[in-house]
């Protein structure tokens, strides 16, 4: 009997705790990340483990704001922000009569219903595009205001012709950009109607939509732009849950959320409300209790300057200077010695007996420290020291991984080994051999490549999605430097498809394509203000999860070309998957990388590799049968072709065909691939 009152008491207290969400503490065994994205208290998954505002769901492994679709992609506690994916406002005009508007969203967005959200004015601002067009951002909600709207500010912008908008220019011509006010609290937009007579063909749509100030660049192309695209978006967020008898939120009449142990209370810059924050010499999260840690100053001389002996202190540190030094403040100004001249002469003669006694043996320490140093800066060191998101390992670091034992494949770059770095299992690429150069045009060259590995490390860093392999790290210290990525278990679609011979249904194999499209178009569209091409798509470049999510791996011949540089002699990658335009005239573009893909959907349907040294019969076979306007029902694969889905079969030969389409123009986009999957790929839409 008392274990059941003692059971039904605990359910009482979890229950207690999660109605509304925790007010001061976060339940044991919350969820403390969802996919990538860390989840922090207040913010928090399921009951119990959230302040009421910031119940966060967790959707297909990634976080979005609860009871909405809004795709989370941050969450901090400081600075106190939170990025959002936001819809895009549009209204277009109908095509019989373009002075009136045919159809129209103000991509409303129930984000807010608990009101601790505001659009943040320092880091976001709002974009119209379109010709001879006035867009606003308009805040619904009103906080002792009259008025039916709280804010309303936007731009107009307008063209004269089809070729007035340029490329990276959104000055009012085409696209217009304003700030906007603090304390805007909705995603809503509203437009002035103009007649589009003369401009249908060129700029059918308005759009409106809020944007990172940082993180955007307008394209004339987006005055066509798709109309369910979605923008990250900047949110400050605050504690303003407590109605203070009427009087506005702030620290002085707050019920405080500060619970941590060294922690302060502080009025929020952007609208009612507080934050809290770790007092001075501390850091973590004030609003857990003893989240509040104190912060080794003496482990960080950047920031905490000490010309003398540093001694960590609760809260601060002490820097004094060592016996026989002095200084007005070594936190500021270097030490210098106390002694008399004739004792400084006597430790001088005294210190040079002892440097001469240790440069036999500093010698050869030094030249292999100037071996291992010439390494380091033929490979790019310099320019990598300042990369972000790049561990830079030691040799030591990697040799205890670079055993026989450890090895799990080799391809033309080297040899790869499987092993674990910081708790992480992370696979070492180490290449065979390195290229001997022997006359001055050859060293010259090799000076250029520190350039370009450095500057394709770099490239690769900033790629950071769940359908591409991430880049942990490299070795600088060797010969030919090695490439520290994450491990991914299941191997290379080359293998799932030819050598382990398993069995693949449709759906798998779409979710395959379609995931694999999703990394594409990221690289292409998203991961930069600058396209990143990869040049050598193929399916021994897609590794597979344990549950066969799909991975781009292989940036090594990955360039960040810009539209006006595309022409290379060099050709790249393997030419079975090469796009014969770039192969004949040395151009590559964002539709090489389609064209490849297209040879990947081929053999992902009739499981039949596609070869160059035969004329890539594959290829031929596909198009042969699509010019004589029949239906590619032979050379699918048996074992998903008896399922019977001959429609969701053409369709990705018809894909296909189009991908490898030899005039470029009219290839789609990986964007448009991606999207075409997801629609004959039901169980991943979300």
């Amino acid at each position: 009997m008392s274990t059941a009152l003692s059971f039904s008491l605990a359910a009482l207290l979890l229950l207690m705790a999660g109605t509304g969400g925790s007010e001061t503490a976060v339940t044991p065994g919350c969820q403390t990340s969802c996919g990538s994205v860390n989840i922090p208290y207040p913010f928090g998954i399921g009951m119990g483990c959230f302040r009421k505002g910031f119940e966060i769901d967790c959707v297909d492994n990634g976080p979005v704001l609860a009871g909405t679709p809004l795709r989370v992609l941050h969450l901090s506690v400081d600075p106190d922000v939170s990025q959002v994916m936001l819809p895009v406002g549009w209204q277009c005009y109908n095509a019989s009569d373009p002075s009136y508007v045919e159809v129209q969203s103000n991509a409303e967005s129930e984000m807010n219903k608990d009101g601790v959200y505001r659009i943040s004015n320092t880091r976001n601002m709002l974009v119209i595009i379109g010709c001879n067009t006035v867009g606003f951002t308009v805040s619904r909600r009103t906080e002792g205001s009259s008025y039916s709207y709280a804010y309303y500010t936007g731009c107009m912008s307008f063209c004269n012709d089809s070729a007035s908008a340029e490329d990276r220019l959104c000055a009012g011509v085409g696209c217009c950009h304003v700030d906007i006010p603090p304390g805007l609290t909705d995603n809503y937009f509203d437009f002035r109607t103009y007649d589009h007579t003369t401009m249908m063909d060129y700029s059918p749509c308005d759009y409106a939509f809020l944007a990172d100030r940082t993180n955007y660049t307008f394209r004339r192309s987006d005055l066509r732009m798709d109309r369910n695209r979605t923008s990250p978006v900047w949110l400050d967020w605050a504690i303003r849950d407590n109605s203070s008898g009427g009087a506005i939120l702030s620290c002085a009449n707050a019920t405080m959320a500060c619970v941590s142990a060294h922690s302060d209370c502080v009025d929020s810059p952007n609208g009612p409300g507080y934050n809290c924050k770790c007092s001075k010499g501390f850091q973590g999260n004030a609003y857990v209790v003893n989240g509040c840690n104190n912060i080794n100053e003496c482990a960080d001389n950047a920031n905490y300057p000490c010309y003398g002996v540093c001694k960590d202190t609760q809260g601060s540190y002490r820097c004094t200077c060592h016996p026989g030094y002095r200084s007005n403040d070594p936190r500021t100004e270097r030490c210098t010695p106390i002694f008399p001249l004739a004792a400084q002469i006597s430790i001088g003669a005294i210190g040079g007996v002892l440097v001469l006694a240790f440069l036999s043996f500093g010698f050869v320490i030094h030249k292999e420290k100037k071996k291992t140093s010439e390494f380091y800066e033929k490979n790019g060191g310099r320019i990598l020291e300042g990369a972000k998101n790049i561990k830079i390992f030691k040799e030591q670091d990697l040799k205890p991984i670079l055993k026989k034992f450890n090895f799990i494949g080799k391809g033309a770059f080297g040899e790869v080994y499987k092993g674990v770095l910081n708790e992480e299992n992370v696979a070492v690429k180490k290449p065979i051999s390195c290229i001997v150069l022997e006359d001055k045009k050859a060293a010259n060259e090799g000076s250029n490549s520190k350039n370009q590995f450095a500057n394709e490390v770099i490239i690769q860093s900033r790629v950071i999605h769940k359908n591409i392999v991430r880049l942990i790290g490299c070795c600088l210290e060797v010969d030919s430097p090695m490439l520290v990525y994450e491990f991914v278990s299941r191997g290379s679609l080359d293998d799932i498809l030819y050598d382990k011979k398993e069995s693949l249904s449709l759906d798998v194999r779409v979710s395959i394509a379609a995931e694999s499209a999703r990394g594409l178009s990221y690289m292409h569209s998203e991961a930069n203000a600058t396209p990143i091409l990869h040049g050598d798509v193929k399916p021994a470049n897609i590794l597979l999860d344990d549950n066969l999510m799909p991975k781009i791996s292989d940036f090594g011949i990955s360039r960040l070309i810009l539209r006006d540089k595309t022409h290379t002699k060099l050709v790249i990658g393997d030419q079975t998957y090469m796009d014969p335009v770039y192969l004949q005239e040395g151009l590559l573009t964002e539709k090489s990388d389609v064209y490849s893909f297209g040879v990947v959907i081929l053999e992902l349907i009739s499981r039949k590799k596609a070869t160059h040294s035969d004329g890539n019969s594959l290829v031929k076979s596909f198009l042969d049968v699509h010019k004589k306007g029949k239906k590619a029902t032979e050379l699918f694969d048996e074992d998903i072709a008896v399922q019977g889905d001959m429609e969701r079969l053409d369709s990705l030969a018809e894909m296909a065909v189009e991908c490898l389409n030899l005039d470029v123009a009219k290839r789609p986009s990986m964007t448009q691939v991606a999207q075409r999957l997801l629609i004959l790929n039901p169980s991943r839409r979300s």
